[in-house]
């Protein structure tokens, strides 16, 4: 032992464990009176999210949750999604966000293996919620949140649950002496990533990594003190980027966002001077082709960062037209968001447009609380030159990589061999050190912001009685980033049309899962019988 660890040990008063919870604690203490969130004629500032949150918490301990319990949560972007990310860890409990677009067999999935002991959901899906039960199988007691600004269909609305949100809320005791992880090792959330199977995985998150992501996001996009974040983002995924930990550090405004609508964001922007808000591709091209009527002169700097299939160089320059400075960026919901930013050079300034949308496509250099990507080749793990044309994995190692995977020894080991976790996405780099992804080994098609799994498509498809052999490819897309795009053999003396097996999707599978597209034919196939993916993809971009 050398003498600087000599009687020099780790105690209370000299370390601390990690955790995102101490952002809304100093918050509170510092800028109560800041607002911190806004939604419709709904307002609170920092001091009262905070005992709105404690309050809560209080009501989950009465209620048996404690150390480890999930609670699940099916929400909008509302203010009571937002205080979910502060109650339920506060509890000791681990919060799983669950995908609003979702269908019923899917939800019913999450809820039975992520041993849900309490369900809080928003009436505007309850028809899917209780579809979700009944296949469960599993009584889970549940919250209601009824948001008299959701527009429901027919069927929607209806409560299902014990009790509502603010009911629920006024159970709990003011003043809740909550405390912060013993271990910054402690999960405090789950999130289900479909990946290559049609079943999800569970992604489980410590407080550490939740603290440092939202460090690392406040230095990578330069984001300074008392900002006004609009949540278009949908909270559900990667915990809303780590948004609702941000927000806190840094005494943001938060600007919740129910419904994507080109027309709402505008407004918004105008009304309450937003300067930072994040979505995929998909969102970007919502506001860049919005129509006149709907739009509003941008007269400040707004901030945008972008992820999911890099954004056309088209709809690049509209948006900086517009007035909004759009930053591309990269990550996997196993990373807490993003890893990779494609940090702008002043240099580029210089280039044309179609030169910078170029250059903006890439995925980029790592963030600052990523401490080591790579691309190298998956088996030797030697790095790939960087001539920006020879393929590799992108690795990943760093505090931002989840635990593992929930209940699933075998893909938690799989996915992080010999010290990296592997990203399944192919890339490229670039002699300035810029890493651009080239392909999805995974085959993981990126839609509006949304992984959808090739795999699960294929099996939904394949079950159309006409069906003989399916193979399902992304396909660009102007709107969407990318869309699934089938490519079909008939059975023999068998006939569908393209219409039949949306159709017939449409009835087996989430809106956003089905294709776009259904191509007929005999599938290319190498001479083991193995379908060849990318001659697909070829002509998945020829059509």
């Amino acid at each position: 032992m050398n003498n600087f660890d000599k009687d020099l040990d780790k105690n209370s008063a000299n370390f601390v464990p990690l955790s995102p919870l101490s952002f809304i604690s100093r918050v509170k203490d510092i800028y109560p009176n800041y607002e911190s969130l806004v939604y419709g004629k709904r307002s609170y500032n920092w001091l009262q999210t905070y005992n709105r949150c404690t309050k809560f918490a209080s009501a989950l301990t009465k209620k048996g949750i404690t150390k480890g319990s999930t609670v699940s949560i099916i929400a909008a972007n509302t203010p009571e999604l937002f205080e979910a990310h502060y109650s339920i860890p506060m509890t000791g409990g681990v919060i799983n966000t669950i995908n609003t677009r979702l269908d019923a067999e899917t939800i019913a999935y999450i809820l039975d293996h992520s041993d849900a002991k309490l369900l809080i959901a928003d009436t505007q899906f309850s028809s899917t919620i209780k579809k979700a039960l009944d296949i469960c199988g599993k009584k889970i007691p549940i919250i209601d949140i009824h948001d008299d600004q959701a527009i429901f269909k027919e069927g929607e609305g209806k409560k299902i649950g014990d009790c509502t949100y603010e009911e629920f809320l006024e159970t709990g005791d003011d003043n809740f002496n909550w405390s912060l992880p013993d271990d910054e090792w402690q999960a405090i959330s789950l999130s289900y990533t479909s990946g290559t199977t049609g079943k999800p995985k569970g992604v489980v998150y410590h407080h550490r990594g939740s603290y440092l992501m939202s460090t690392g996001s406040v230095t990578a996009w330069n984001m300074p003190n008392k900002l006004t974040f609009l949540y278009t983002v949908p909270m559900f995924h990667c915990n809303g980027w780590g948004y609702p930990w941000t927000a806190a550090l840094i005494h943001a405004k938060i600007v919740c966002c129910r419904y994507i609508v080109a027309k709402d964001i505008y407004n918004l922007i105008d009304k309450h001077k937003v300067t930072h808000f994040g979505g995929a591709p998909i969102v970007l091209n919502l506001i860049a082709n919005a129509d006149e009527k709907d739009k509003k002169e941008i007269k400040h700097k707004v901030y945008v960062l972008t992820a999911g299939a890099p954004p056309t160089s088209s709809i690049l320059e509209k948006m900086d037209d517009l007035g909004f400075e759009v930053m591309h960026v990269y990550g996997l919901t196993e990373t807490y968001g993003h890893i990779l930013q494609c940090a702008w050079n002043e240099d580029w300034n210089k280039l044309s447009n179609a030169e910078k949308a170029d250059i903006n496509a890439r995925q980029g250099v790592r963030y600052p609380n990523t401490e080591d990507v790579c691309v190298a080749d998956p088996e030797t793990y030697e790095t790939v030159p960087m001539d920006g044309k020879t393929m590799g994995e992108i690795l990943i190692r760093g505090n931002v990589v989840m635990k593992g995977y929930y209940k699933n020894k075998e893909a938690t080991e799989t996915s992080m061999k010999q010290g990296w976790f592997h990203s399944g996405d192919l890339a490229v780099v670039y002699p300035d050190g810029y890493i651009q992804i080239k392909d999805r080994s995974k085959d993981i098609i990126i839609s509006g912001g949304e992984n959808i799994s090739s795999v699960e498509v294929e099996s939904a498809v394949a079950k159309h009685p006409a069906v003989s052999l399916v193979a399902v490819v992304a396909k660009p897309d102007e709107k969407w980033g990318e869309t699934p795009c089938a490519f079909v053999e008939l059975a023999p003396g068998k006939n569908a049309t393209e219409e039949d097996i949306i159709q017939f999707c449409k009835e087996n599978m989430a809106g956003f899962k089905r294709p776009k597209y259904v191509i007929f034919g005999e599938l290319p196939k190498t001479s083991t019988g193995k379908i060849q993916k990318f001659e697909l993809r070829k002509k998945a971009k020829e059509i």
